[in-house]
């Protein structure tokens, strides 16, 4: 049963609030906010506003730049480019002066609060740029996720610092927040073929789509291989569900690109294909360290579309340039893969909760394609009665891989755990904590979603295990535990 003692880790006094004031913006169009099933209004506003004076253009800018242009980076060049989404309903004829295009952009558009209901699960891992630092300090990135209107989530980004005797603060945000540029990027063809199989859609359909595309290839290759498909349907019998699986997989890559003047805290990666229009949540990143020492920056997330969930994979060197793509397999079906970040044994491998409700260990031979899962930890203490779940990425240590865990149990209520696998085989469970790391304190268990403590990965510097931690879906948290003393806590299952 579970202790009554006090917790093991220190709460800090450092907090980061969900914000309203940090807001990006969007394509607006009349009749099209996603509830109305009719066509656009956007004709009719667009003869209102031809129809103004000269003078009343002016005005309207004069007063829409005093109120908006401090909340934004490079506000006009927001309203020049969604000007012209209206250009094809626009007289060719006619010229409009540049303050009627801005304005014609400026009722296009509008702001979407990124943390205005919530902010929540974070991640933290070690910053790519550790330049000018005090000794034995140590710069890290804090991923987050930002909730807002119609509950739709994205992923932003915190930095700070942990200090050579453990204690970590966060830096002060950016004061805008942007979103990336939206572009293509390589396909893989072992990815699609794992999800045909899965389907049952290994056949030769399959095999004609691939076999003369090679490896890797673009979207338009796709596309005119899959044309090509379709002219010969009649000797390939199913062909046209396989062509509307293989674009429906397809359409989960592509890669965002930030201007580099746009700060780290500053961007927002924000819901970019129909499978994570709903939103995407909880990014568990990691640093990934290949075999010839280089660096890679992962993070798995849920994509959610409004009625199903997906599971992408997210890469990076910089965080400035990052790729998206599907995960599938068996074991990447449900929500919270965490991966190692290493290798083990030559085979990448993952913390994953397929069945909804145990902690399990994937191996796999490619980086998305995780096709069985291994059991690892029941749910056994009374605060992990309903279900448990990983809280991010595996931590190497040389007592083994310290995997924190959430456990939910009566109340639903969330607490951070923690428990300790085999180097060698992260199969087998060699240590748990025996109480929680974290629960809801009784002056932090009122939020968005009420008692919860949830992380999606710390990490370890200067011997004190460092924890980020979402309060109740309301504020983000930092708690603090020596390495040693978690370790000595740990018992054998």
């Amino acid at each position: 049963m579970t202790s009554a003692r006090a917790e093991l880790a220190t709460r800090s006094a450092t907090r980061v609030d969900a914000d309203p004031a940090r807001v990006i913006t969007r394509l607006f169009v009349p009749g099209q906010e996603g509830f109305e099933r009719q066509e656009s209004r956007a004709g009719v506003v667009l003869s209102r506003l031809l129809a103004l004076t000269d003078g009343e253009v002016q005005a309207g800018m004069d007063d829409i730049l005093v109120r908006f242009d401090a909340r934004h980076r490079d506000l006009r060049g927001t309203f020049r480019r969604h000007a012209e989404e209206l250009a094809d309903r626009l007289d060719p004829a006619r010229t409009l002066s540049d303050a009627r295009m801005m304005l014609l952009g400026a009722t296009f558009t509008n702001e979407y609060a990124i943390e205005g209901a919530a902010l929540c699960n974070p991640s933290m891992v070690a910053h790519p740029d550790q330049t000018g630092l005090p000794p034995g300090s140590l710069r890290f990135v804090m991923s987050v996720r930002g909730i807002g209107e119609g509950h739709r989530s994205s992923i932003g980004f915190r930095t700070g610092v942990v200090d050579a005797t453990g204690a970590a603060t966060i830096d002060e945000a950016a004061p805008f927040a942007s979103t990336g540029r939206v572009e293509s990027t390589l396909m893989d063809a072992a990815v699609l073929r794992a999800e045909l199989s899965s389907r049952d859609r290994a056949g030769e359909a399959s095999d004609y789509i691939f076999g003369a595309l090679g490896e890797l290839f673009t979207r338009s290759d796709l596309d005119e291989r899959l044309d090509s498909l379709r002219s010969h349907l009649r000797t390939r019998g199913h062909a046209e569900e396989t062509i509307g699986m293989v674009r429906e997989v397809a359409a989960r890559s592509y890669a965002v690109r930030f201007a580099r003047d746009v700060t780290l805290s500053e961007r927002v990666l924000w819901p970019s294909m129909e499978a994570e229009q709903a939103g995407v949540e909880d990014a568990r990143f990691v640093r990934f360290i290949h075999d010839d020492g280089a660096v890679t920056y992962y993070a798995t997330y849920t994509a959610y579309s409004g009625s199903h969930i997906s599971q992408q994979l997210l890469e990076t060197t910089d965080f400035r340039t990052f790729t998206s793509g599907p995960l599938v397999g068996r074991a990447a079906a449900n929500k919270g893969l965490a991966l190692f970040p290493r290798r083990i044994g030559g085979r990448f491998a993952a913390m994953s909760r397929s069945d909804r409700e145990t902690n399990t260990v994937a191996f796999a031979d490619h980086l998305a394609v995780w096709p069985t899962a291994s059991p690892c930890q029941q749910p056994i203490e009374t605060w992990e009665t309903v279900q448990l779940g990983n809280c991010g990425p595996p931590i190497e240590t040389d007592a083994g891989w310290l995997v924190l865990t959430h456990g939910v149990g009566p109340m639903r209520t969330y607490s951070i755990g923690a428990i300790l696998l085999d180097l060698q085989d992260p199969t087998r469970m060699i240590g748990r904590l025996r109480r929680p790391l974290l629960t809801p304190a009784a002056d932090d268990r009122d939020g968005y979603v009420p008692n919860v403590v949830y992380s999606c990965g710390g990490l370890v510097h200067a011997g004190t295990l460092v924890i980020p931690y979402g309060i109740c879906d309301a504020a983000i948290g930092l708690a603090t535990v020596p390495l040693a003393d978690l370790l000595d806590e740990i018992v054998q299952p």
